[in-house]
């Protein structure tokens, strides 16, 4: 039995930061944001904190199991990474597929449609955001309903792609349910990758133009999020009178840098999440509450 493969250290999740001593953070409540939010638009940044209230599990939140997502360079060098990332995306992306969008995206939608949020930039991969009806959303890390060629560039459907895996791996997914079990019941990431063992005699499908690689069209760890897509990002964040940031410990630059560059800009900063943030010396307020709850009682509010 081939071994199961194993990401290499290090990887951002492995990567601890803590807030200096002398960190002010400015801790409030929901009346505080209010205040703070109120008579201006607003950019929304959101993590998978937002989701966490549709059954998708978060990765940094205090209760979450420690987890080691793959690397852009692990999938395109290694056919055993590769292998073991398609197995278990196979499963989680029918998990995360069934999944429905709660309160807070809607909360956020309700907001845009009157003109109180101008959109939103997410680090979500679930499009739960556009499912609540939020029209303006720029999917940072990519979207898990698209799979790229890594050779000839062509983007197909995820459901297209899991009907090719369906007839390469018949009984695959059934195999790993217990009686009485279904696909929810099996432990998936935010990226839609399901924990999975034994993974060594699942097929994973080549390109059927050009019998390329293919990737989920999600930015990976190690990978860079597309020029244009960041540009897009920044201008929202200038278009706006202040960021609200939701469900995100912005552990990764990926998400931190907007933060820095709405505060720079001498913008309001108001963020919502359980537990620390890098952001949080340099937010005005600090909600450490329930993302969900808060995020509906500032659209009861603003």
């Amino acid at each position: 039995m081939q071994p199961v493969p194993r990401p290499l250290a290090p990887t951002y999740q492995d990567r601890r930061w803590e807030l200096p001593p002398d960190a002010v953070v400015h801790h409030g409540t929901v009346d505080d944001a209010v205040r703070v939010l109120a008579g201006g638009t607003v950019t929304a940044l959101t993590g998978a904190g937002v989701s966490t209230d549709s059954g998708i599990p978060d990765y940094r939140s205090p209760d979450s199991p420690k987890r080691a997502p793959m690397t852009y360079q692990q999938f395109v060098a290694d056919e055993a990474f590769r292998r073991h990332y398609w197995a278990r995306n196979h499963v989680g992306w029918q998990v995360v597929h069934r999944t429905e969008p709660n309160a807070g995206h809607r909360a956020l939608a309700r907001l845009e449609d009157r003109g109180v949020v101008r959109g939103v930039i997410t680090q979500n991969v679930d499009l739960l955001h556009e499912d609540a009806g939020s029209r303006h959303v720029i999917d940072l890390h990519g979207r898990y309903d698209r799979v790229i060629c890594l050779q000839c560039g062509r983007v197909i459907s995820r459901a297209h792609l899991a009907e090719r895996l369906d007839a390469l791996n018949p009984g695959f997914v059934e195999s790993l349910l217990d009686d009485g079990a279904t696909v929810a019941d099996i432990e998936t990431a935010p990226d839609a990758d399901a924990v999975i063992e034994q993974t060594s005699h699942f097929v994973p499908a080549p390109c059927e133009f050009c019998g390329g690689v293919l990737k989920p069209e999600i930015v990976y760890f190690g990978e860079n999020v597309p020029r244009e897509r960041v540009q897009r990002a920044y201008s929202l964040v200038d278009d706006a009178d202040a960021l609200l940031v939701a469900g995100t410990s912005l552990t990764v630059m990926s998400g931190l840098r907007f933060v820095r560059h709405a505060a720079k800009a001498g913008k309001p900063v108001v963020i919502v999440n359980r537990g620390e943030t890098r952001g949080d010396p340099l937010a005005t307020v600090k909600v450490d509450d329930g993302v969900t709850e808060t995020l509906v009682a500032l659209a009861d509010r603003l």
